[in-house]
């Protein structure tokens, strides 16, 4: 997971184009928006990420930054 791509992904594309690479990745499709990733499971993790952050934003009205930082803190607490 790299904080800079998910950054990325949230300030240029709308949760509609992020869902649908969502599907595109999990159909092995092509994608129509640029995601990086060293495969694809990295550009699944960055594609959720994004998701999972303009959610909190958009229902929340939580800034960037401390979405983010939520959304680390359950991926370390889901992993320890």
């Amino acid at each position: 997971m790299k904080i800079p791509a998910i950054k990325k992904l949230v300030e240029n594309y709308t949760l509609e184009e992020l869902m649908a690479a969502e599907a595109a990745i999990v159909d092995e499709q092509q994608l129509a928006i640029e995601v990086e990733g060293e495969d694809e499971g990295e550009q699944l993790t960055h594609v959720l990420a994004a998701v999972w952050i303009l959610n909190e934003m958009e229902d929340n009205g939580t800034e960037f930054k401390a979405a983010l930082r939520q959304y680390t803190q359950k991926v370390r607490t889901s992993i320890s």
